[in-house]
């Protein structure tokens, strides 16, 4: 990953969150490719099952960084959902149909963490062309330079607040609150992790003029005290790194969300969007127990 300076076992504080070894890119990639083909090999591409699935990205650049999906693949992506005539809708408007007992139809949900600039410039307008809509999720601190992600020696560059409440104005991407350093909550004393979650919603909504009403734990990493401090907070959702499929009646502040990763192909993507990967790849569980800790794997 360009820039990234900390892997596992290192941390600048308690709380930062670090960039996995970087054999394990590769490695992830070639188990991801021999799913996709092995699912669409057998299910000839239907969709399985029902339920609304919800993916998340980070950036949408040709930079050489792990978290970002180049423009073109984004492009393909996206026209792909819009050609198979898949509706595609922010977090909290699937979360809403869900709610509402609706978890039915060709419905995907699009996320991206922690509004890196290359989102506005390179994603909004392909999505605004046709039509999607999205949530990106803000890690306030990050956004108004206080605090930065930690994996980064020379750090991206985020949206600014201007490019935030006028994007959101515009109406295809909305934006929620991510904590305010983007930290490892559940390392976190109950205090601390109260004012990352509750101190976020604040000031996304005083930027904002509107209530904020989906949260993302960072990483995904979340337990029973963490999904107590959102629901006290008062957010209505909240999403996890979880992989697989939601369904009405399905706990809201745990909702799962499948990644796009750098080197997936349109297959990869295929197989995402219709159900190859609502199981997590092998092993994965129990890495993210030794990294970060047993109470540190959300619920979901």
């Amino acid at each position: 990953m360009v820039g990234s300076r900390k892997t596992t076992g290192e941390s600048a504080r308690r709380g930062d969150l670090t960039v996995a070894p970087r054999v394990m890119y590769p490695a992830k990639a070639v188990l991801t490719r021999c799913r996709s083909l092995v699912w669409h090999a057998r299910t000839r591409e239907a969709q399985r099952g029902h339920g609304i699935r919800i993916l998340f990205y980070h950036r949408v650049s040709d930079a050489a960084d792990e978290l970002a999906v180049s423009s073109r693949r984004f492009r393909a992506q996206m026209e792909w959902l819009a050609r198979d005539r898949w509706e595609v809708l922010d977090v909290e408007a699937v979360a809403s149909r869900l709610a509402c007992g609706d978890d039915a139809g060709r419905v995907v949900g699009l996320s991206f963490d922690d509004a890196y600039a290359d989102v506005g410039e390179n994603a909004e307008p392909i999505l605004a062309r046709l039509g999607f809509r999205a949530t990106v999720f803000v890690a306030t601190g990050v956004t108004d330079g206080s605090a930065r992600f930690a994996w980064y020696d020379e750090q991206p560059p985020v949206l600014t607040w201007h490019d935030i409440q006028r994007l959101d104005a515009a109406g295809t991407l909305s934006f929620e609150p991510h904590t305010i350093t983007h930290p490892n909550l559940t390392s976190l004393g109950e205090e601390e992790a109260r004012t990352e979650i509750v101190g976020s919603k604040r000031e996304l909504e005083r930027r904002l003029g509107r209530p904020a009403g989906v949260f993302c734990y960072p990483a995904g990493l979340a337990g029973e005290r963490e999904r107590r401090l959102v629901v006290d907070a008062g957010f209505a959702a909240a999403v996890s790194c979880e992989p697989g499929t939601n369904v009405a009646g399905g706990d809201p502040y745990f909702l799962r969300r499948i990644q796009v990763d750098h080197r997936d192909a349109l297959v990869d993507f295929r197989a995402k969007v219709c159900g190859g990967h609502d199981e997590p790849l092998p092993l994965r569980r129990a890495w993210r127990r030794a990294r970060y800790g047993a109470r540190s794997i959300s619920r979901a």
